[in-house]
């Protein structure tokens, strides 16, 4: 009699998106510390005369985002440096950049971190080290497009919850969605 072999876990392909300041880099670390994934920062995708413009409180239009979108998709899709997976940290604003994301790396799955605008603006205030100047966070909320049920790859969770029980959180509905 022969064996069927088993399949192995389904590789995860994650984008932690929201607006700046809404925590993408630390879930995303700490989801892909959870689940044994790679972790990249979206930031660092950015090309140079991007980061200039952030840096100078210009917000990016979508010819800007469109490369940088594109080098996220081809990271996710690079299945042989993160066999298990990888989990980015990218803003992913619009559904059609979300849809961008979808169409370079098939079955990639959303954490959309959610929450009101003065948590966001207090957390931007008060950190330190980073070239998107809180000035921008009302460019990047009228650009936001939260994404909606048709869009059924994308668990949904709340900022003011601690760092460790969104990450459990978002294990527990990647592990149900898997099931």
């Amino acid at each position: 009699m022969e064996e069927t072999p088993t399949a192995g876990p389904r590789r995860i392909a994650l984008i932690v998106m929201g607006v700046s300041g809404s925590g993408k880099s630390t879930v995303a670390a700490g989801i892909a510390s959870a689940l044994g994934l790679a972790f990249i920062d979206g930031d660092g995708l950015h090309a140079p005369a991007s980061v200039a413009r952030m840096r100078a409180g210009i917000a990016l239009t979508d010819e800007d985002r469109w490369p940088w979108l594109d080098r996220i998709g081809a990271c996710l899709g690079e299945q042989g440096k993160s066999p298990r997976g990888m989990a980015i940290a990218c803003s992913a604003l619009k559904r059609a950049y979300r849809d961008r994301i979808r169409a370079a790396a098939p079955g990639v799955r959303f954490v959309f971190l959610d929450g009101p605008a003065a948590l966001i603006e207090t957390r931007m205030a008060t950190r330190t080290g980073h070239y998107m100047p809180s000035t921008l966070l009302a460019s990047q909320l009228q650009t936001l497009e939260p994404p909606g049920p048709e869009e059924g790859d994308v668990v949904r969770v709340a900022i003011e919850l601690p760092v460790d029980e969104i990450v459990r959180r978002v294990a527990a509905a990647l592990s149900a969605a898997d099931a």
